[in-house]
């Protein structure tokens, strides 16, 4: 797979998006050391300096089943790139799209669709990870950097293999498998936790489709499928 460098962009989640309208095959992904305007889910700013790696792909899968798994199954597979990259390193996943190093958040997933009527036209998953850049005071408590277990990691070394990866679980549709909840369930930091939000209650894995499942008072599971998650403090 080839990645376009840059050494600063706003966004690599806009690029790919332009270069999508422009007709760039499925696989296209760009990479910038710094990025100046870099976003998170529900429209947070993403700090992106040097020593990161801020990644994204480009998805045209061939319908839309499995859009709403998406940012787990590409989570999925970035995990388990950088742990065959990176010696000694398990990588949590707090559902949706966040990316743990123990108890702190070291990465994160950004899926954007784009259609074109009712159609799907494509996806743009941004990958962040935290690997030797330094992390500003605002999030130092809730973040890590991968450099604290992996001093030499680069983003040049990890990236075609993330991308790689990216791109492969772009193309799979339908629900989460079998396979892919057990996979799952082995890097869920949520599972077993007492949660105050978005639902009062224990939460107990996902369903197929994606959705958090919580459960609550008199045995009743809800399925979560949005809204950020507040764990109980322990």
């Amino acid at each position: 797979m080839t990645i376009r460098w840059f050494d600063t962009l706003p966004s690599t989640q806009d690029l790919i998006h332009r270069l999508a309208g422009e007709g760039a095959a499925a696989g296209a992904a760009v990479a910038a050391r710094v990025q100046t305007a870099g976003r998170g889910s529900r429209g947070r700013g993403w700090e992106s300096p040097l020593g990161g790696l801020w990644l994204s792909v480009l998805c045209r899968p061939p319908g839309d089943a499995g859009v709403e798994v998406l940012s787990l199954r590409a989570a999925l597979a970035v995990a388990g790139a950088v742990e065959a990259c990176v010696t000694g390193v398990h990588l949590g996943i707090k559902w949706p799209n966040d990316l743990m190093l123990g108890t702190r958040k070291v990465g994160g997933i950004l899926c954007e669709a784009r259609w074109q009527g009712n159609d799907l036209g494509w996806i743009a998953i941004g990958v962040g990870l935290n690997l030797s850049n330094p992390l500003s005071p605002a999030i130092e408590e809730l973040a890590v950097a991968l450099r604290t277990v992996a001093r030499d990691v680069t983003p040049e070394a990890i990236a075609e293999p993330v991308a790689e990866a990216v791109a492969a679980a772009g193309e799979r549709q339908g629900p989460l498998t079998s396979g892919e909840l057990a996979a799952f369930g082995e890097r869920d930091v949520l599972r077993g936790r007492r949660l105050v939000a978005p639902v009062p209650g224990i939460a107990i894995g996902v369903a197929p489709d994606g959705a958090l499942l919580v459960g609550e008072a008199g045995g009743r599971i809800t399925p979560v499928r949005s809204g950020g998650v507040v764990p109980a403090a322990e």
